[in-house]
């Protein structure tokens, strides 16, 4: 069991990476039990039996597990965000006041809140601030130019110093680091994650991963597997979200439920649609699938138009707010793994549309 008395966050303990949590109990048996949770996020406590002197290590602590033992014992205690009283007695309506009195924030029992505490723990080891600006992109139609332009997304975010991560979502498609060059660069794929339960380490995620033009890439091997549990995506993709940054994915046009779990986890999707009626067709089936799950659909429109259709009558006709106009370049035509990646060079009209929609995109989710 898990109970919440206030929703803020704990400070940070000042620098890039807050240190351990802080335990507070004499009870050796829920101290055993604490560090082995610890261990398991990846963290190193330290440990008092009450509240340390001097208090620096009270205040400075990201988190401070207080044992309900030693709960009278840090009554006194400076109050502080990040507190949770920690205890075994399912039955103890007492706990909550007690919680009351050193001003924690939640109330857990144990066992039942054991996961919640080894994540709330790896939060603190990994030093979680805001999580990543994580787009999807996906095509109207197959050959819409999907692929490239999510490629073109993240080497442009590569390029402007975000830390970017560029997942590929579509085991048919080829894999990513074909497009990016990298087929042959070391680290893993998505075959290597497909037992992933739980929680991912986001800095072994990241550090796992080929580094090609600045960011790392989540891509498909050459093998047999063609997916992965839903569950390995949503625990792959939530350790990607909270590196920070950007998360770039590359989506299929059909929803499974992996497929689902990643659009879960978007903050927007771009549908990309050549302007000819019958991709605005195929696009609104596209749309209305995606749009059960993702409530931030827009849409790019890739020319050359047909007769009668602009940008704007596009997105009208999907009922979708209009991202622009991707532009009409080589880098969106051209066979996979030929030449530098699209937008590599920074100059051309892709670039700039990819630039431009990361300083609106990044304000927007700045401001929210």
């Amino acid at each position: 069991m898990a109970g919440t008395v206030t929703h803020d966050p704990p400070p940070a303990a000042g620098g890039d990476r807050p240190g351990g949590p802080l335990i507070v109990t004499e009870d050796s048996g829920l101290l055993d039990d604490l560090l082995r949770l610890c261990a398991a996020a990846g963290a190193t406590p330290e440990v008092h039996h009450g509240v340390p002197e001097p208090r620096g290590s009270w205040e400075a602590a990201p988190l401070v597990l207080v044992g309900d033992d030693a709960a009278r014992r840090v009554r006194g205690a400076a109050r502080r965000r990040g507190v949770v009283l920690v205890g075994r007695d399912q039955d103890d309506s007492g706990v909550w006041r007690r919680a009351v009195e050193i001003g924690a924030d939640h109330v857990l029992m144990l066992p039942d809140g054991e996961q919640w505490l080894v994540d709330r723990i790896a939060d603190v080891a990994e030093g979680v601030g805001r999580p990543a600006l994580t787009v999807g992109v996906l095509g109207g139609r197959g050959g819409a130019g999907a692929s490239t332009l999510a490629c073109a997304l993240a080497v442009t975010s590569a390029r402007e110093g975000l830390r970017t991560l560029l997942v590929d979502a579509d085991p048919l498609g080829g894999g990513l680091d074909v497009v990016l060059g990298g087929e042959t660069a070391e680290g893993l794929r998505w075959p290597a994650f497909a037992a992933s339960r739980g929680r991912v380490g986001g800095g072994a995620l990241e550090e796992s991963l080929p580094e090609l033009h600045s960011l790392r890439v989540l891509s498909w091997d050459r093998g047999d597997c063609v997916a992965v549990p839903p569950q390995a995506v949503r625990a792959v993709l939530a350790a990607a979200r909270r590196g920070g940054g950007t998360v770039v994915v590359d989506l299929p046009r059909r929803v499974d439920s992996g497929v689902a779990e990643a659009l879960a986890q978007l903050d927007l999707g771009l549908l990309v649609v050549p302007a000819e009626l019958r991709a605005v067709a195929a696009a609104g089936r596209v749309a209305s699938a995606v749009g059960m799950v993702l409530h931030d659909l827009r849409v790019a429109v890739r020319g050359p138009y047909m007769p009668g259709l602009d940008d704007r009558e596009v997105a009208r006709l999907l009922g979708l707010p209009l991202v622009g106009d991707v532009p009409v370049e080589p880098a969106l035509q051209r066979p996979s793994g030929s030449g530098q990646p699209p937008a590599a060079s920074g100059r051309g009209p892709l670039a700039r549309f990819c630039k431009e929609f990361w300083e609106r995109a990044l304000v927007e989710a700045r401001t929210a």
